[in-house]
């Protein structure tokens, strides 16, 4: 159990209230950074999915960024948007649900070898649930890599993220970790690529611990 302190709920308030569902009904077949950040995004995956044979895409959408080479069996995206799904190739599984209303996952416990949650932790109402979810669905020593750049739709971002800086969110992410439980040491990256001009990346990344078990 972590004793870092409850977020209030008013931290995950946002602008635009109204159902997910609505806001993302319209599909948005495009990248959300530029080409140089989705290749840092890409290769950090091509550094930390070795071996990994199972992958869940979390806040799923049209685009992975799952290195090709690497031979993925099964790759399950889940995330809001049906059309977007559909045209996202490598996904061997498409499962449309809104997290934020039911953060439960649909699969069996140790079911993945790898979680992904890219450039979308920012809308995430209930984060400490999901991350719980998405441990207990992972093997044991199994990566979550969570990507996040500075944009986002600022509407639907949760109030606590609009607040703070790049600096900031990598410590919120290490507080949903943390708080969430199923997981060891985090490691933040700056993903950034080498031309500093364009969008920056940053990771933080933690594996579920050996001994856990479900999420509290």
């Amino acid at each position: 159990m972590s004793s870092l302190p409850t977020l209030p709920p008013q931290y995950f308030a946002r602008e635009d209230e109204s159902a997910d569902e609505l806001f993302y009904a319209h599909p948005r077949l495009t990248a959300h950074v530029d080409a140089d950040a989705l290749a840092s995004i890409t290769a950090l995956y091509d550094r930390y999915l070795c071996g990994g044979r199972a992958v869940l895409d979390v806040m799923s959408s049209c685009i992975s960024h799952l290195p090709c080479e690497h031979g993925f069996t099964h790759v399950a995206g889940l995330g809001l948007n049906a059309a977007e799904l559909a045209a996202n190739d490598q996904l061997t599984e498409r499962v449309v649900q809104n997290v934020n209303v039911c953060p439960e996952l649909p699969w069996a416990g140790g079911t993945f070898d790898a979680a992904l949650l890219a450039l979308s932790v920012q809308y995430a109402t209930r984060p400490v649930d999901l991350f719980a979810e998405i441990g207990r669905v992972l093997r044991p020593g199994a990566p979550l890599i969570v990507t996040f750049s500075h944009r986002s739709f600022p509407s639907k971002a949760v109030a606590v993220w609009r607040a703070l800086d790049d600096g900031g969110h990598a410590a919120l992410v290490e507080h949903y970790f943390e708080d969430a439980g199923p997981f060891g040491d985090r490691e933040v990256i700056d993903c950034r690529p080498r031309r500093r001009c364009g969008d920056p990346v940053y990771a933080v990344i933690g594996r579920k611990t050996a001994t856990s078990d479900a999420p509290r």
